[in-house]
C-alpha cells in the first residue's frame, strides 16, 4: 500500500522525491540513481537531492526491477523490454479508441 505522503507528492503534481520514489518503487535509493545516472529512468532536476520524478514513472521502475530480479536481465535490457511493453499497452489503447479491439 502507498503511504499518504507517497500519494499527495504524485496527486499534487510536486513529484517524488529520490527517497519517495525509491519507496514506492520498493527499490534502494542506489538503485535509483545508478539507472538514472545510465539514462534509463528519467529524473527532473539537476542532481539526486533535487530529482523529482512522477508516479507514472512508478510502474515503469518497478517492472525494470522486476525484470532484473528475476530474469538477470542488465539494466539496458530491463529498460528496453519496459520501453516495448509501454508501446504495446499504448497501441492496444490506441486500437481500443478507435473501436478494433
Amino acid at each position: 500500500m502507498i503511504d499518504r505522503d507517497l500519494l499527495i507528492a504524485v496527486l499534487d503534481d510536486d513529484g517524488l522525491t529520490l527517497d519517495q520514489f525509491s519507496r514506492a518503487c520498493r527499490v534502494e535509493t542506489d538503485w535509483v540513481v545508478a539507472h538514472v545516472r545510465e539514462g534509463l529512468l528519467p529524473a527532473a532536476g539537476a542532481a539526486p537531492d533535487t530529482w523529482r520524478f512522477t508516479g507514472v514513472h512508478v510502474r515503469r521502475a518497478r517492472e525494470m526491477h522486476r525484470l532484473e530480479r528475476d530474469f538477470d536481465a542488465v539494466p539496458e535490457l530491463a529498460a528496453l523490454v519496459a520501453d516495448l511493453i509501454e508501446e504495446v499497452e499504448a497501441l492496444r489503447l490506441r486500437l481500443s479508441r478507435a473501436g478494433l479491439d
